[in-house]
């Protein structure tokens, strides 16, 4: 019997697999943490607060999309698909992560002002990870 296919991509290695799946995984999260503060902390965090929470969900669903293209395109080495997947991989945690922790500082008890030097961190790795890939074309012999 013939099993059907509705989602084939051709994976050449686990690298490929991996990133895509930390691609879905970001943004499923993204989702959930949309969600949450769209419905949940809407009611205890400023609007302010609220918008700085959006950013980093949209930035982390940004950057689940462009893992999902990295996995997928066949244009690129495995080393330089691997250097990729870690800059956002980091570039997320830090940037988006801390965006959560500073958006919700008020209402925990712990002070997450002492970590927002990690914010531009991330934003620096997320940037070099779409140069990277804009270096990688340029240099790309034809």
């Amino acid at each position: 019997m013939m099993r059907k296919r509705y989602f084939c991509i051709k994976l050449k290695d686990k690298m490929d697999k991996k990133i895509i799946s930390t691609g879905a995984i970001f943004g499923m999260l993204a989702i959930i943490l949309g969600a949450f503060g769209a419905h949940a902390l809407k009611k205890v965090l400023s609007i302010e607060e609220l918008s700085t929470f959006e950013t980093g969900v949209r930035y982390q669903m940004y950057h689940a999309f462009f893992l999902l293209f990295i996995g997928t395109i066949s244009g690129l080495s495995q080393k330089t698909k691997k250097t990729i997947y870690y800059l956002v991989v980091f570039g997320v945690i830090f940037f988006s992560g801390s965006i959560y922790l500073l958006a919700t500082n008020s209402i925990t008890s712990f002070d997450f002002k002492i970590i927002g030097f990690i914010t531009p961190l991330g934003g620096l790795l997320l940037i070099l990870a779409w140069g990277v890939l804009l270096l990688n074309y340029i240099n790309k012999k034809s």
